[in-house]
């Protein structure tokens, strides 16, 4: 059985849809496989120009499966560590994806279902969405996906709701920068669209460059090495053909060849 459904549209919009509501799409082995895979598949694929993560049935994700819990309850160590390897390699796939990542998130996400939205570029939510960060009520830590929640949320904000286990709310999750946006759940659609729209205006090579560029700079001190290493890329940028491209369409008073497409 398919847990994860991709279609990709005539636009190059790839929607990855986590596919099962039955169990609140709780995380598994072989859904973990699945999405790494597809996510990979999806990486090395030119036309595609956006990455729209979203889930079917009234929650984005429960975090864990009951089943493959019970499992791993009986793993020895080697084991446990080959198995937590898996899901920190689906994190680091989504994170470092080329391509502009959306999370669509329309109801509750827990544990490794808040570190898929964490590592994705943007993340729109309905209003209804709860998030938490369960896994201290079992004895255990949000490991793996810390790097991507911390990341998004401050340390400060970790040390909260990592300890706690409390559930917050989307408002919440906004005010804390895991969200970039609430909207009623009648709108949850038309306002991932309008933010796809706008990235399928700006160059494929540039996006993919931009976000390398943050993951260069971030935390970064502002010193020669740093200075000139953005230099480089902006002059590499300029010279390469979508900058080319970019820039004469801009004082042609065109739209861009990608754009045309």
């Amino acid at each position: 059985m398919n847990r994860v459904q991709c279609t990709t549209s005539a636009a190059g919009v790839a929607t990855v849809t986590l596919d099962r509501a039955d169990v609140h799409n709780a995380f598994d082995d072989a859904l973990i496989a699945e999405l790494t895979q597809t996510l990979h598949r999806l990486d090395g694929d030119a036309a595609v120009r956006v990455v729209v993560l979203a889930a079917n049935g009234k929650s984005f994700s429960a975090g864990a499966d009951l089943n493959w819990m019970k499992r791993m309850a009986q793993y020895s160590e080697a084991e446990n560590l080959r198995d937590a390897l898996h899901l920190a390699e689906l994190m680091r796939t989504l994170d470092r994806l080329h391509q502009p990542t959306v999370a669509r998130v329309q109801g509750a996400a827990y544990g490794g279902g808040v570190g898929l939205v964490a590592c994705c570029d943007m993340a729109i939510a309905a209003e209804e969405a709860q998030f938490c960060l369960s896994e201290v009520k079992l004895g255990l830590i949000p490991a793996v996906i810390s790097p991507y929640v911390v990341q998004a949320i401050g340390a400060r904000a970790a040390r909260r709701y990592f300890l706690t286990a409390e559930r917050f709310s989307a408002a919440e999750a906004l005010r804390l920068g895991l969200l970039h946006d609430v909207v009623p759940a009648a709108e949850l659609d038309a306002a991932v669209h309008a933010l796809v729209d706008a990235l399928l205006k700006g160059g494929a090579h540039a996006q993919a460059a931009s976000k390398d560029l943050i993951a260069a700079v971030a935390n970064r001190p502002i010193e020669t090495p740093l200075i000139e290493d953005t230099a480089e890329r902006i002059a590499r940028q300029r010279a390469g053909a979508e900058g080319r491209e970019g820039v004469a369409a801009f004082l042609e008073k065109r739209s861009p060849a990608w754009i045309g497409r």
